[in-house]
């Protein structure tokens, strides 16, 4: 559906160097990176929004490199929505029908039937300044997709809203998504956004795409240190044996470190945590045993205002993340014994590519 061959562009502060992508048709695609990556640059020069000089953008086999904007058939939402602020919501979803010279009947359809698509119905008549954040970002949506694009891109679309509303709204996105079948790039610096809501992501760091895959492949297989870096240096433990606890749980054994996981699929050959979902504690904590052990400080870190600290747990070593301030007043040095917990919902889970349902422990 996209393909970016060769693309760099030079504006100064940002900057793409030598961008080869291919995006499939109805795919789901994010582009996660840190701040300054790169990644508006990137979508900007596929809406056709900046001059390219160097590499080429082709779309179902059509070089738009030099196609204008308005003729390329691909709806854009930039991070801050731009609506028109003196405008109601309907005429915000209008403007570009009627710009297009659409009948008003036509039109009257096209609104009806993309306000019932964004749950926005009730909103119609509204002034636009009187919207929530999230209110304003389905208006936007609406928007975008007023004149049938054959392409969306969301630039950071969940980055202005609450916790509670983004993670309302990915579920709403992909939907959206499911429901058209329009092939959506999407930016975030989110990893967990990313996680949820891609079919594949890409990581973008200083211009340059470290790599592309399934989310489970990037998090579970950091291709070089860039990646690794940004997505937190994950603690990946390859699991022995795994058996089924039933409802919902399973139980994996990671080199001596019998660990419970929310899971119904197949065996698993590999689990993921970041080190900032493990907790440490002075003490043992109180309640089940479960996901929780008994380790000694080995290596201590220091990265502006986080510690990042090497545990030994048995013949295994994990890593945890806690703010400075703390890790002073628990007093934390290497040598000490500690408690670890792991978070019990963010252990990423890595499937075996077999049938069987669970794998027998060893006699």
């Amino acid at each position: 559906m996209i393909e970016v061959k060769d693309l760099s562009i030079d504006l100064g502060e940002f900057h793409l160097k030598d961008i080869n992508l291919s995006i499939g048709d109805g795919e789901y695609f994010v582009i996660l990176g840190p701040t300054g990556a790169g990644k508006t640059v990137l979508l900007e020069c596929i809406a056709g929004l900046h001059k390219i000089k160097q590499g080429e953008i082709w779309v179902n086999g059509d070089d738009i490199t030099h196609l204008p904007p308005e003729e390329r058939k691909i709806g854009y939402v930039p991070q801050d929505y731009v609506l028109f602020p003196f405008l109601r919501v309907a005429d915000n979803i209008t403007f570009g029908l009627k710009e297009a010279k659409y009948t008003k009947t036509e039109i009257k359809e096209r609104v009806n039937t993309l306000a019932s698509l964004m749950a926005i119905t009730h909103l119609i008549n509204r002034d636009t300044r009187s919207l929530s954040g999230g209110e304003k970002q389905r208006v936007a949506l609406a928007r975008a997709l007023a004149l049938s694009p054959k392409i969306l891109l969301l630039d950071e679309p969940l980055g202005a809203l609450d916790l509670q509303s983004a993670k309302y709204l990915r579920l709403e996105l992909k939907r959206i998504h499911d429901e058209l079948g329009i092939t959506t790039i999407h930016i975030t610096h989110d990893q967990t956004e990313a996680e949820e809501i891609a079919d594949r992501l890409g990581v973008l760091n200083m211009g340059g795409l470290e790599q592309v895959g399934m989310p489970d492949e990037v998090f579970f297989y950091p291709g070089n240190e860039a990646v690794s870096d940004f997505i937190g240096s994950p603690n990946i433990l390859e699991c022995d044996y795994c058996n089924s606890l039933g409802q919902g749980l399973m139980e994996v054994d990671c080199g001596g470190l019998r660990i419970v996981i929310p899971h119904d699929g197949n065996s698993i050959e590999r689990i993921s945590l970041f080190p900032r979902d493990i907790y440490i504690s002075n003490t043992q904590p109180p309640g089940p045993h479960m996901n929780r052990f008994k380790g000694v400080i080995t290596e201590i870190k220091t990265s502006g205002t986080t510690e990042r600290l090497s545990v030994k747990v048995g013949d295994k070593t994990l890593q945890t993340e806690i703010p400075r301030d703390i890790s002073e007043d628990m007093d934390l040095i290497v040598g000490k014994e500690v408690f670890l917990i792991l978070k019990l919902k963010r252990i990423k889970v890595y499937e075996c590519k077999c049938n069987h349902n669970e794998s027998k422990k060893p006699s």
